[in-house]
């Protein structure tokens, strides 16, 4: 076993794994649609805490958010606790979340203490989450209901948030 000592470098990630990093996409991004180079990670880190309402409204745009309305302010007060970010913006965050979702490709791996493994995938999510919508719809759930649910942290209680939050 190694000794570490501070300020050791833990672990670099490889070049392929920078060149393929969201960060890495972020970056360029940055450069292609605001005209915002950085070197180095330091200093986008330093342009992101010193411009906190342009930053997260690059995030939002980078991110492609889907939103009914997103306003022109993204950050109201700064002091925390008490930020209110995009307070003029309404979005469905089921919406967003199956947005960028592929098909076949894993959206949950769940394994319980038994170690027994469930994977679902984006489609198989989708299909459950609408299912769930429609039985909450056949039931008269609406639009602004409460719907509440005590439920252990299994794929289910995943398929009812996105399926209560999707009808909004």
């Amino acid at each position: 076993m190694t000794n570490l000592q501070e300020g050791d470098l833990l672990w670099q990630p490889s070049a392929a794994t920078i060149e393929q990093a969201n960060l890495t996409r972020y970056i360029g991004w940055l450069a292609q649609h605001k005209g915002l180079h950085f070197a180095a990670y330091p200093e986008l880190w330093r342009w992101s805490v010193q411009n906190l309402g342009p930053f997260w409204q690059s995030i939002w745009d980078f991110c492609q958010i889907k939103a009914s309305a997103r306003g022109e302010i993204a950050l109201v007060d700064d002091a925390m606790p008490g930020a209110r970010w995009f307070p003029d913006a309404r979005l469905n965050y089921a919406e967003n979340i199956f947005a960028q979702s592929s098909s076949m490709r894993l959206s949950l791996l769940y394994e319980d203490e038994l170690s027994a493994t469930q994977e679902i995938s984006w489609q198989e999510l989708s299909a459950k989450t609408a299912a769930l919508q429609q039985a909450l719809l056949a039931a008269g759930v609406q639009k602004g209901d409460r719907v509440a649910a005590y439920l252990p942290n299994i794929p289910e209680a995943i398929i009812g948030c996105l399926a209560v939050v999707g009808l909004g």
